[in-house]
């Protein structure tokens, strides 16, 4: 029997299929490599395009922002005979807070670094006849210790505190303000006595030198005020006239001059003034007292020998809490024989106010 031809089984022209598969592969080259062209000419349009606007900033990050505490101390070191030692290294120094020891990690000499100065001159009645040598040994005192950089400024005080001069690098001003320097009492009460402070306003003035003045200031400050030591009438009190300076991180040099004739005239007694010795004492600063008038300006002498010849001692404390809370400092000299005069303490930074609702 003969197979039909449609049951043969089918048969694949290859050649025929060759062909077929070929020819399409040369046009697929071609549209390819035109698409290929006209991709490159609209990539180019476009990077002359993104060439002519500016690109867009980048994103912005807050900076980091890292607050280290430092604590500064200006220390005086002499030895038995009160000569001042200079040629200390930090590695002669121990400081504790609090009783712990603190790593110093910043130590300098500070003879040349710039001071920023507050001289207060007691006005009172009880310093009438000292005023005149008073004014004049303060004008040599500022013309030995001022060096380029440094600012000083002029305060009077008696029943009122007067600014005479404020911050000024030239001693010439604080000269003049100097001549205006007058003796102011209270007047008589008459039968009804006057209402507000009266007398000697020591703590107001030492207050507001700390609080407003020298409180803004950076670097080494100072306070050296000429008074018997004697307060009356102030609106705030000792205590916190020496929180004040010690906030503003400033020392204290008191010379203590006193009329002693006036105070027996007047029939009042006159002891000297603990109160201003620990007012210099706990700040890193001293008292000179001066019972003859023509030693004043070996007092001046000696204060500005010794803001000359300082130590600065800088370290971060190991108590990191911002409490706002009074921390004893305590300096040492490891070779023995020698002592050191530096503030008593500071107070640490207050916690930041809660935001309001």
């Amino acid at each position: 029997m003969t197979n039909s031809p449609r049951h043969e089984k089918p048969r694949y022209n290859f050649s025929c299929s060759t062909h077929i598969l070929v020819k399409p592969m040369k046009n697929y080259n071609k549209l390819t490599a035109a698409a290929t062209t006209i991709a490159l000419i609209k990539l180019a349009a476009l990077a002359e395009l993104c060439a002519q606007q500016p690109l867009p900033p980048p994103p912005t990050v807050p900076p980091l922002r890292v607050e280290v505490q430092v604590v500064n101390i200006y220390c005086t070191v002499k030895d038995k005979q009160g000569r001042l030692i200079t040629n200390l290294d930090a590695t002669d120094f121990e400081v504790r807070e609090d009783g712990k020891k603190q790593i110093v990690r910043y130590f300098a000499r500070e003879t040349d670094r710039p001071l920023t100065l507050a001289l207060l001159v007691d006005t009172s009645i009880s310093q009438e006849r000292l005023l005149p040598i008073e004014t004049e040994t303060a004008t040599l005192f500022l013309q030995r210790v001022m060096q380029p950089g440094d600012l000083s400024l002029l305060i009077s005080f008696d029943v009122n505190v007067d600014l005479l001069q404020d911050f000024t690098g030239e001693a010439e001003r604080l000269e003049r303000a100097l001549t205006r320097v007058r003796i102011n009492a209270p007047g008589p009460t008459g039968p009804f006595p006057r209402p507000g402070p009266h007398g000697t306003r020591l703590f107001d003035a030492i207050y507001l030198a700390s609080e407003e003045k020298l409180g803004p200031e950076v670097g080494r400050k100072a306070i050296v005020v000429l008074t018997d030591g004697v307060d009356a009438g102030s609106r705030v009190k000792f205590s916190q006239a020496l929180e004040a300076a010690q906030r503003s991180d400033t020392m204290i040099y008191a010379i203590e001059i006193a009329d002693l004739e006036w105070y027996r005239l007047n029939r009042q007694y006159y002891s000297g003034s603990g109160e201003l010795h620990k007012l210099a004492e706990e700040t890193g600063g001293r008292t000179l007292q001066v019972r003859e008038p023509e030693k004043l300006a070996q007092a001046f002498d000696a204060i500005a020998a010794e803001l000359r010849s300082q130590y600065s001692l800088g370290y971060t404390p190991t108590n990191r809490r911002a409490d706002g809370k009074f921390r004893k400092i305590k300096v040492k000299v490891k070779r023995r024989g020698l002592k050191v005069q530096a503030r008593r303490g500071y107070y640490a930074p207050r916690p930041p106010a809660s935001p309001a609702h």
